[in-house]
């Protein structure tokens, strides 16, 4: 018992010490509703599993998962935003909520149990649509090390039995679902060098989006490190996702210019802080082959026309800059440059139309009419 007992504990151990690695390298880019029930849910199931089970070694396996799963959580939600919930996300909270009343409320330990059991595939199904979608946003090595840390858990449960059958449930489902995450990104992310990515100085040119081979790479041009396509991207084909913290705007630091400058503004009052990625170095141009276009999932980078490969990809700060006090001197090398990079309202109206008709403006630079309509 005790040999399995230990490699359950650092086996889930090691898992989340490498899903961290990678989050904080934005190797991985995890669903944020389910992790959310799962921090609330593994909690729940530690308290209720040790009430039904009073003594049970597995408890502690599982007050140990809880405590390693709200620390990924809080890391997580430093790094990205809120998004509203879908149904199949809000019913999973609904069923977690259930269960945390039935357990603090009426202290029913085994129903509260039972219904946790049911909520954790519910919790996966974000997952699981996220990785079909893209399996690059889960390929961490956790996954494999977590489905064997729960099979030596539940080894550690028959060879300790107590409450019957039932209180194996809850480690078979959860040892069912890791494994599929496991299956559906390759077996051989096992590999614990996943999670560490490779460097180009202070920047990690993997992307939780690059599916087949990295489509970028960065080079030298007249303003600096650029950023080159290494493949065509057609016109209104998302390049990449912009990411890093929400900067509140009383916080974002003044009189930056330079490398320094890497804030994208995203509100009224809200800025996207420097990423650590390849984002982070995508220049600026007046007569820009690429834009920002803002969605419920994200903001991304959009080809607004055909991208050759060797061509740098660029776009306009403008679209997203409502501060009048900022300003840029632009040596784009554009035919038409500026000269100067300022907020959205000093571009022509031309030029402001054009933006907004084809979707590339912030929200809050967008006209009240042009909303409504």
């Amino acid at each position: 018992m005790g040999m399995w007992f230990i490699g359950a504990v650092a086996l889930g151990l090691a898992g989340y010490a490498l899903y961290l690695a990678g989050l904080r390298r934005h190797l991985v880019e995890p669903n944020r509703a389910s992790w959310l029930i799962w921090s609330s849910a593994t909690g729940i199931e530690a308290a209720t599993y040790a009430a039904v089970n009073p003594g049970a070694p597995q408890a502690t396996i599982f007050a140990l998962s809880a405590l390693a799963c709200i620390l990924v959580t809080l890391v997580m939600w430093r790094r990205s935003r809120w998004r509203a919930p879908d149904a199949g996300e809000s019913l999973c909270m609904g069923a977690a909520l259930a269960a945390l009343l039935l357990w603090v409320a009426f202290r029913e330990a085994f129903w509260a149990h039972l219904l946790v059991v049911a909520a954790v595939p519910v919790s996966f199904w974000p997952t699981w649509r996220s990785v079909w979608e893209d399996a690059e946003r889960e390929r961490s090595p956790a996954w494999g090390l977590w489905t064997m840390g729960d099979l030596a858990t539940l080894i550690v449960a028959m060879r300790n039995p107590g409450g019957g059958a039932g209180e194996y449930v809850y480690v078979f489902v959860e040892l069912l679902c890791h494994a599929s995450i496991w299956l559906m990104i390759g077996l051989p992310s096992i590999n614990p060098l996943r999670s560490l990515g490779r460097a180009v100085g202070p920047l990690q040119i993997r992307d939780a989006h690059i599916p087949r081979g990295n489509p970028f790479a960065i080079r030298e041009n007249h303003l600096g490190k650029a950023v080159y396509a290494t493949r065509g991207f057609a016109e209104g084909s998302r390049i990449i996702r912009f990411s890093g913290p929400s900067v509140p705007a009383a916080r974002v630091p003044a009189a930056l210019a330079g490398p320094a400058d890497r804030f994208v503004q995203i509100a009224a009052d809200t800025y996207l802080g420097p990423s650590g990625r390849i984002d982070d170095l995508i220049n600026h141009s007046c007569a820009p082959n690429a834009g920002l276009r803002f969605s419920a999932h994200g903001v991304f980078l959009i080809a607004i026309r055909a991208i050759a490969p060797g061509e740098e990809i660029a776009w306009d700060y403008s679209t997203t800059l409502a501060d009048p006090d900022w300003r840029m001197p632009c040596a784009c090398g554009a035919p038409a440059c500026r000269g100067v990079v300022a907020h959205f309202g000093t571009l022509p109206a031309d030029r402001r139309a054009w933006y907004l008709e084809r979707g590339l403006v912030a929200p809050h630079l967008i006209p009240r009419e042009a909303r409504a309509a």
